[in-house]
């Protein structure tokens, strides 16, 4: 049964729990909503992507969550903390946040108020000093929704990964500390 970790006016995020991996590739799995990370990815490589986010949360008390809209009932995406663990950046093992929101929910507020949520469990429970977010130079939505929450840009932390297309291979980063979150709230 997957833990429900926080609530919003429109969301609930729950833990993945076993069996959620059709579920993502079905809703999340699709060329627009992947087509700044890489593309779609094999059902094998999402099944894996999940048991390493449910083996983070039995060990760290954080991970990759389902946002599931309470109006509905349905998950509209995926959001949460992991470790930094590209083999390219400088600042492995940081806390990373991140969101994919499905395509027929976009622009409608979904990922800002997850991340909000997100970015309270990293401060409260979690008590991470400091995240960071990850995405390309030309994913000009996600950096724009890093802004608004208050991150802010580190080029020093910036790194081109090869595994990408040419046009998203310079991978960017900001930052945002457990201070400037709470002086912000």
């Amino acid at each position: 049964m997957p833990d429900i970790i926080a609530e919003t006016d429109r969301l609930v995020l729950r833990t993945i729990a076993d069996g959620d991996a059709e579920l993502h590739n079905r809703i999340l799995n699709t060329p627009a909503v992947m087509a700044r990370l890489g593309g779609t990815k094999e059902l094998h490589e999402i099944e894996a992507k999940h048991a390493k986010s449910m083996a983070l949360y039995a060990r760290e008390g954080f991970s990759f969550l389902f946002m599931i809209e309470k109006k509905t009932g349905e998950m509209v995406g995926h959001c949460g903390i992991k470790r930094v663990d590209n083999p390219i950046a400088s600042n492995q093992g940081d806390h990373e946040i991140g969101w994919l929101v499905r395509e027929d929910r976009w622009r409608r507020g979904y990922a800002e108020e997850a991340m909000r949520a997100v970015l309270d469990w990293a401060f409260g429970p979690v008590d991470a000093p400091h995240v960071v977010a990850l995405t390309s130079m030309t994913n000009i939505g996600s950096w724009k929704l890093m802004e608004k929450l208050g991150m802010q840009r580190r080029a020093d932390l910036d790194f081109e990964d090869p595994d990408f297309p040419a046009a998203d291979r310079m991978t960017i980063q900001y930052s945002l500390t457990k201070q400037q979150w709470q002086e912000k709230a």
